[in-house]
């Protein structure tokens, strides 16, 4: 039985081609994607698209953007095998992690992927990570189940759970990595799929649930030398925060001194819901490994593990959005939801 994919172009560099006339880039019609693409023709898969009007920027996304998204897929979810959506790298890693927690209950495939350099230009990169998107969200085991019912993001020959990448080049073809966690597939000769890691769902007939009501009363504060008392209290005790990540150093450590301490004990008693989550790219928050790090802990702050800012941001509005109970997010933020750390 013929696959079917719906590419879904929310704006970004993938989908500009150079206008004959002027010179310029301008987007081209995706619905002429397989002109475009003929490779695309040599697969044995339907594919239609929808555009996003206006197209927006990934600089520009907001949390309407993942709303409007996670209806659009709730609606074309009956009719299609897997979704491939187009976006701006820019913002992508904050998309995808966002939409993994968004979408309860999923069962087939959301591919995020872009491209650094135009669909339409020379040496461009998006041809290839367009195909091989379309064949992940396309693929199926031997029992007809999605082989990655995942929201992912594809880049340069590689697939990684979309809550576990972040952006790490602006100018490489592998701009995106996933320090934390192998990648799900490796496209080479063939897809290699990295079975033991891919999240299978708990039911393959259960049905997908939406969550669109985000609050994204959320702060993110960079812990730094020479940060001050105003600064600190401004991301952790203002009266429209609910909950602030705060990016420590190494393991989960920040500076000892007493009126910090202090500012973090104040925005606890607030009921403040406040996550620790490490500025490395690469390992965990462990606030028991040092001193430092258990003072954090002793004043209410929460462990993100080896969370990444992006999916810590994702998962706060996410939960923050369904309930306005602070206990109940703290202890829904402790458990894993869709793979977005490590056990």
């Amino acid at each position: 039985m013929t696959s079917s994919v719906l590419i879904i172009y929310t704006g970004g560099t993938i989908g500009m081609k150079q206008d004959p006339v002027d010179g310029t880039l301008k987007p081209f019609d995706f619905s002429q994607i397989k002109e475009e693409v003929p490779e695309l023709s040599k697969y044995d898969v339907k594919i239609d698209s929808y555009t996003f009007d206006p197209l927006i920027d990934s600089s520009d996304v907001q949390p309407s953007l993942w709303a409007d998204l996670a209806k659009l897929i709730e609606s074309k979810y009956n009719d299609y095998d897997g979704f491939v959506i187009l976006h701006g790298t820019d913002t992508m890693a904050y998309s995808a992690s966002a939409l993994s927690f968004m979408l309860e209950g999923l069962t087939k495939p959301i591919i995020f992927t872009g491209s650094q350099l135009p669909i339409g230009v020379p040496r461009t990169d998006g041809k290839e990570n367009l195909i091989s998107s379309v064949e992940i969200a396309a693929a199926k085991d031997e029992k007809g189940h999605a082989r990655v019912p995942e929201v992912c993001i594809f880049f340069d020959s590689k697939l990684f759970r979309g809550n576990r990448s972040t952006k790490y080049s602006a100018e490489a073809f592998d701009a995106f990595s996933s320090p934390n966690c192998p990648p799900l597939a490796e496209a080479g000769i063939r897809i290699r799929y990295n079975t033991d890691v891919i999240l299978k769902p708990n039911s393959w007939v259960s049905t997908l649930r939406i969550y669109t009501h985000l609050d994204t009363r959320v702060a993110i504060l960079k812990i730094h030398p020479g940060i001050t008392p105003v600064v600190a209290r401004h991301f952790l005790c203002a009266p429209e925060i609910r909950a602030c990540i705060i990016e420590t150093y190494g393991s989960g450590n920040a500076l000892s001194s007493e009126w910090f301490l202090d500012i973090i004990r104040e925005a606890d008693h607030m009921g403040k819901i406040l996550l620790n989550v490490t500025q490395c790219k690469s390992g965990t928050v462990n606030m028991d490994l040092y001193a430092t790090g258990t003072t954090l802990k002793n004043a209410g702050v929460l462990s993100g593990g080896d969370i990444t800012t992006e999916a810590a941001l994702g998962k706060l509005f996410a939960l923050l959005g369904r309930s306005d109970n602070n206990q109940w997010v703290k202890t829904a933020l402790a458990q894993p939801i869709c793979g977005e750390t490590s056990e």
